[in-house]
């Protein structure tokens, strides 16, 4: 006979079960039973704002490939989390979500605090949700909702808890193995060594899946074997390929005839882990009539059915890359000679963008992690500061702000002996600085690197692309950012001066934990889609 316990006992124990025993939360008075008596064993990660302990579980599920669990307030901390949730199912990072409810025995009067049809407040942005209807099926739920958002693709999952529910008797639930990565189909995996074996010219483009999965240096040797250039796919929210590899070809752009460009001079499209087709401007994509095949590999469903050309073959690419590998020939081609790079521009003031990277490559060690969120300065970093190491840079596939800074602080709590580099814009920072606060309790060694420009800089870029002129909001002047950093308990220095930067780098990057450098950068941008890949 199963002894019984309550749902909060059953609930963390079920979570020392699967290593969840760091919580992500902002607590509000609906989240206090479950935060009674706080076990020793287990870490709450305060974030002084909802959006900011969302990414902050979001990096540190990436980083680790395991589920976080976070514990949000009722509806209004959800809310206020709702654009960095989004976020989290774009990066397919693993969440279980839990959100504080009224007492069950309030619901019928719509109490002060009360969720509306909580379960349906994140959707569509998460793989599951629920409201149990009985106290006693909490941590079961739980149990659920972790086994769902570990399987490929990941994605955050949530639960609602009704205050009162955490002292309820219940019976422990048991923790469940689960082997969730599914093997393609094999003669799918022969059709395409078929193809790659007839074709002549083939390109491979790479997405974000294969480093969530280990799955990278596999992804090497296929491209070496095939002697195949590889694209990073657009908006690849790790690292897809190593950009100082000789066939890695550079980054699509988002834009239709930007990917009709780089691969209709081909005759077979290698899709690895990336939704090729994601664009951020409308426009006539050429390849889509073009006759090349294209075989897509991925664990995403949606991302393969979405696709409006090609053949899609289901399953995780830990599998489906060696499998193909076996299959198709070894072409025996040397490898091109290494891609240029340009030139960093000269050393001025104000400081070019393209410079200040290039200072951050030679001062950024070689073990770090990179967590970029400036959009606007994705060219200047694409050509000097390459991203070399799987596993060493995480960015948001999303597009919404607030992002970078939190899920930085995610990751260093993850690899607490790792440095890890937030390269971010200021109009991103102002989004979630708070974050900052919590890395200085847990003196994370994170140095932000923040390039200001004076405001949105890449809305001043795609204006152009739109021909829109006069359009409000985009400036934002007056910030005093690394005042804002000491009032958090951050060390800072601002930078205006080129011959001042390369030793505000060497503070950040050996500090003994986090520490702000903001560069004062060209606010001039370049356009970020000119119609040609690179």
């Amino acid at each position: 006979m199963t002894s019984a316990t309550n749902v909060r006992q059953a609930t963390l124990d079920l979570l020392r079960g699967l290593g969840m025993t760091t919580v992500f939360g902002n607590p509000g008075s609906t989240e206090l039973p479950f935060l009674d008596r706080w076990p020793e064993d287990f870490t709450y990660v305060l974030g002084l704002q909802e959006a900011s302990v969302l990414g902050m579980a979001d990096g540190y599920a990436r980083a680790t490939g395991r589920a976080a669990f976070v514990n949000l307030h009722s509806a209004a901390g959800v809310g206020h989390a709702l654009g960095n949730l989004f976020t989290a199912w774009k990066n397919q990072a693993p969440l279980v979500i839990t959100a504080g409810q009224q007492a069950r025995s309030l619901l019928p009067n719509l109490p002060f605090l009360g969720a509306t049809d909580a379960a349906s407040f994140p959707r569509p942005y998460v793989k599951f949700a629920v409201e149990p209807a009985r106290a006693e099926d909490v941590p079961a739920a739980i149990a659920q909702a972790h086994r769902i958002a570990m399987q490929r693709p990941h994605g955050p999952t949530f639960v609602s808890v009704p205050s009162d529910d955490w002292a309820a008797p219940c019976a422990p639930v048991a923790v469940r193995a689960q082997h969730s990565d599914l093997a393609p189909d094999p003669a799918g995996i022969e059709e395409a060594a078929a193809l790659i074996a007839a074709a002549r010219r083939p390109v491979i483009v790479s997405g974000s899946e294969a480093d969530a999965e280990g799955a990278g240096p596999a992804l090497v040797a296929l491209a070496e074997r095939l002697g195949a250039p590889v694209w990073t796919a657009p908006f690849a929210a790790r690292l897809a390929f190593p950009e100082d590899h000789p066939l890695h070809a550079g980054h699509l752009v988002a834009s239709p005839e930007a990917v009709s460009a780089a691969l209709s001079p081909h005759d077979l499209v290698l899709a690895i882990g990336a939704p090729v087709f994601t664009f951020h401007v409308a426009g006539d994509c050429a390849f889509f009539r073009s006759g090349v095949k294209l075989i897509h590999l991925t664990a995403d469903a949606e991302a393969g059915a979405a696709a409006p050309v090609g053949t899609t073959i289901l399953g995780a690419l830990r599998h489906a890359i060696p499998a193909l590998a076996r299959l198709v020939p070894d072409r025996g081609l040397a490898l091109p000679a290494l891609r240029e790079r340009p030139a960093p521009p000269a050393a001025a003031t104000p400081i070019p963008a393209g410079w200040a990277l290039s200072r951050l490559r030679a001062a950024l060690p070689d073990d770090a992690v990179l967590v970029e969120e400036a959009p606007s300065h994705r060219p200047a970093m694409h050509a000097q500061l390459p991203m070399r190491r799987w596993g060493g840079f995480l960015t948001m596939a999303s597009g919404g702000l607030g992002y970078g800074l939190p899920a930085a602080v995610g990751v260093a709590l993850a690899k607490p002996d790792t440095r890890v580099c937030c390269l971010i814009g200021d109009g991103s920072f102002l989004y979630s600085p708070q974050a900052l606060w919590t890395a200085v309790q847990h003196r994370l060694l994170l140095a932000v690197i923040l390039l200001e420009n004076g405001g949105y800089g890449a809305l001043r870029s795609f204006s152009r692309v739109l021909q829109i002129r006069g359009a409000p909001g985009i400036d934002v002047p007056g910030v005093d950012h690394a005042g804002m950093a000491r009032t958090l308990g951050c060390p800072s220095v601002r930078v205006t001066d080129p011959a001042a930067l390369d030793d505000a780098l060497r503070q950040a990057l050996t500090a003994d934990g986090p520490f702000l450098v903001e560069v004062a950068v060209d606010p001039a941008i370049p356009t970020l889609y000119g119609g040609k890949p690179g």
